[in-house]
């Protein structure tokens, strides 16, 4: 069942997006050479507890860690670690902060210091995939709309859009009805709605979509070793358009 939400509850999931967003901010200065992603879960999971909200990750379905840390073949799941970062490598860090009883999902991609072209590359074209399925969230649309979006861009430039991991409805739960996929045709699917929440967020490989799943059970990585990036954000169905609720600028 898809839960529709009010002004209030909205709002509610606006200031949990707003905790999401500054952390990604911090995260532009955290992110550097050399520093671990345990570092990093510590740093995270320190700023969102002393703005008052929980890190909604850690121990949801016995997931050990604030955030998801992916590094360059991780799609997503990544478990953070004692290793270093390297110069060149791309990461992609993701989170849902709960905030007086509602939640907000977002996930952001980064290159770690000075990063190839191909990284470059594969970073902006998988952003403007998360916005055109975003500008396709509009009511009376239908979900197939955002994820035709999403494909086509991705396949214009050679990439490959990952299947085996979705967006989801969010609220009070971290994932609700519907399912987002990020591919599909157009004019199918369920329709949007006034008050739905939603995140969109396209994981896009340089090689094949397929995954297979680290013997943490979690991490999910490339078949054949391809790059894979990610960025997500959570918006809300109005009349006016889509509200992104974890927007950073």
């Amino acid at each position: 069942m898809i839960i529709i939400k009010s002004r209030d509850e909205i709002e509610k999931m606006r200031r949990a997006g707003e905790i999401v967003a500054e952390t990604h901010r911090r995260l532009r200065e955290w992110i550097v050479p050399g520093v671990t992603t345990l570092e990093l879960d510590r740093l995270v999971e320190e700023f969102q507890r002393s703005q008052g909200a929980i890190p909604a990750q850690k121990g949801y379905q016995g997931f050990p860690y604030t955030i998801c840390a992916s590094v360059d073949d991780e799609i997503c799941h990544g478990f953070p670690s004692d290793k270093p970062l390297e110069e060149g490598q791309l990461i992609t860090i993701d989170m849902v902060v709960e905030f007086d009883g509602y939640m907000a999902d977002s996930a952001w991609a980064y290159g770690v210091g000075q990063v190839s072209e191909e990284v470059e590359k594969l970073m902006k074209v998988t952003k403007e995939c998360l916005y055109l399925g975003i500008e396709q969230a509009q009511v009376d649309k239908r979900l197939g709309d955002v994820g035709h979006a999403i494909q086509t861009h991705a396949e214009n430039h050679g990439y490959q859009v990952v299947r085996d991991f979705v967006g989801h409805g969010i609220g009070k739960e971290m994932h609700e009805e519907p399912k987002v996929l990020h591919y599909g045709s157009p004019n199918r699917g369920a329709r949007l709605q006034n008050g739905m929440v939603l995140t969109i967020e396209p994981m896009i490989n340089t090689g094949r979509w397929n995954s297979r799943l680290d013997s943490n059970g979690w991490t999910a990585r490339t078949v054949d070793g391809s790059l894979s990036c990610q960025y997500e954000h959570t918006i809300a169905i109005t009349k006016n358009g889509p509200l992104i609720l974890t927007e950073q600028d």
